[in-house]
């Protein structure tokens, strides 16, 4: 018990909580199926895959980026039946880019708190129809006094980041670029896959400069697509499958708004929120406990940025690590084994709750041509978002 603003709390989690099942779309550019349909597809493949039905489910969690992306206002409202929730109560969540991995945390403490015996967590994202372009979205979230006049988009906020963390760690573009050339290569055994492909080094760094040093290739396609799981408490996990995957800790930071007057060379909210899961799931040195993972990587230099905040490795170090083939499928620590989001694609909120159901196939050994070449028994999802202020992280066991 603890208390709150004079409120007294029950913090005692009830009960084990495990994913039992996930489904994937086709991450894609203009796909012809709506929002609804896309949701739809997902939770019905992770509702096959765990061999129930709609009947089965409790409540459900739903997961988008901006409403302007879909072009539907009340998005969660109009996701609802499609994501299943007809007739169930049902919550949309947000956060930004690291709303794919607040999905199943929404839905682990919808079930770890005793109000659900089961949770269908669904998030979708159709970006294509966003016209110019996605980025016209974005025009409308800076500080209309410190920023706006500038007129920023985000990749050369993006740009500024990664200028700052070749600074300060010494790391070049052809180090960077090894992180494109990995995932675009991984995701070629992925059946979901946008972007995948034999890539070079200098393939990345011929390709047309966006903001410098960004290049086309540094960055993940924009995608339409969606993803689900579904989370359980134990008695019903135990009755569902023979091989439940255990979400052991969950974490979650908001940093401030003002990204200049941080440090922009480490991802400190990954960390604040990784401490947590870690704190949560007894993992005292992740860079030891942990098999697998699957940071969020919408441009390249973030996987590293992200492994790092992980605490996967130290400040600085993971450029090296990634020469030495540390993270490659079949190296030390295996990393975005999936492709991530530079192969398989980016539909924000659907991209990381991919990252996620990418861990639970890892930890089922069901990942197929991607499983990892090491034994794996605690795995690590994460996603980031908004101004480089979100990060959102999952830690799940077998």
């Amino acid at each position: 018990m603890r208390e709150v603003m004079g409120v007294r709390m029950n913090l005692h989690v009830k009960d084990r909580v495990a994913v039992v099942g996930a489904g994937i779309t086709l991450f894609r550019r203009r796909l012809l199926e709506t929002p609804r349909e896309l949701a739809w597809e997902a939770a019905k493949m992770a509702l096959d895959n765990a061999g129930l039905t709609l009947a089965d489910i409790d409540c459900v969690v739903i997961g988008t980026a901006p409403d302007a992306f879909d072009g539907i206002h009340f998005n969660g409202e109009y996701l609802a039946d499609g994501a299943g929730g007809y007739g169930k109560p049902t919550v949309r969540v947000y956060v930004g880019g690291g709303t794919g991995v607040f999905v199943p945390i929404a839905a682990w403490w919808h079930v770890a708190s005793g109000l659900c015996n089961t949770v269908l967590a669904v998030a979708e994202e159709k970006m294509s129809p966003a016209h110019p372009h996605p980025q016209g979205v974005f025009a409308y979230i800076w500080d209309p006094v410190l920023e706006r006049p500038l007129g920023p988009n985000l990749i050369w906020i993006f740009a500024m980041e990664m200028r700052r963390y070749m600074h300060r760690c010494g790391a070049t573009k052809e180090d960077i670029a090894l992180v494109s050339v990995k995932n675009k290569r991984n995701a070629l055994d992925h059946p979901a896959a946008q972007a995948a492909a034999n890539i070079t080094v200098e393939d990345v760094l011929n390709s047309e400069t966006l903001v410098w040093p960004v290049n086309r290739l540094d960055i993940s396609p924009v995608s339409d697509g969606a993803a689900a799981l579904i989370l359980a408490r134990e008695r019903e996990a135990r009755r569902i499958t023979d091989t439940p995957i255990w979400v052991e800790g969950i974490g979650w930071s908001l940093d401030n708004t003002h990204w200049y007057n941080r440090e922009l060379g480490y991802p400190r909210y990954v960390q604040y929120a990784a401490r947590m899961a870690y704190r949560m799931a007894g993992i005292e040195r992740p860079w030891k406990e942990i098999d697998v993972a699957e940071p969020y990587d919408p441009f390249d230099y973030k996987e590293l940025h992200h492994i790092e905040g992980l605490m996967l490795a130290r400040p600085c170090e993971a450029p090296e690590l990634l020469k030495e083939g540390w993270f490659d499928r079949d190296g030390e620590l295996p990393t975005s084994p999936s492709g991530g989001l530079l192969g398989v694609g980016n539909p924000i909120a659907a991209a990381g709750l991919m990252k996620a159901a990418e861990i639970f196939w890892q930890l089922r050994y069901e990942a197929g041509r991607r499983q990892a070449k090491k034994p794996v028994h605690k795995g690590v999802a994460q996603a980031w978002g908004d101004l480089m202020q979100v990060g959102t992280v999952i830690v799940m066991s077998n």
